[in-house]
């Protein structure tokens, strides 16, 4: 996987799904940057797009911060953390556009703020 960052692109158009405490991760699950999911903060990204602790800016969202990653979300997919499975499950695959507004240092990428 080619890196946005290493093609010089900082915008995208990404498909961007939903995932929820209780029906995709388990309660009390850390997020791969060690830190608990929060509603309106965390996403989940392919780590050589995105990496952890990368700040994003989500059409329709605002900003993000990558603290994790997921095994389906491979290349140009977000995943991004919503209050329940309902309301992930509605919200379904979307086409948005993601600008890229902070890349993480690549030391610190383990240690997502």
């Amino acid at each position: 996987m080619v890196s946005l960052f290493a093609l010089n692109l900082a915008s995208a158009v990404f498909v961007v799904t939903g995932y929820a405490t209780g029906c995709d991760t388990l309660p009390g699950a850390l997020t791969k940057s060690g830190k608990l999911p929060v509603v309106g903060l965390t996403v989940a990204a392919d780590p050589s797009v995105v990496p952890l602790g990368s700040v994003v800016h989500i059409d329709g969202f605002g900003e993000r911060i990558v603290h994790d990653v997921g095994g389906a979300v491979r290349g140009l997919r977000l995943d991004v953390f919503m209050a329940s499975c309902s309301e992930a499950q509605q919200f379904g695959r979307q086409a948005r556009q993601v600008r890229v507004l902070r890349v993480a240092n690549a030391r610190r990428r383990g240690q997502a703020r």
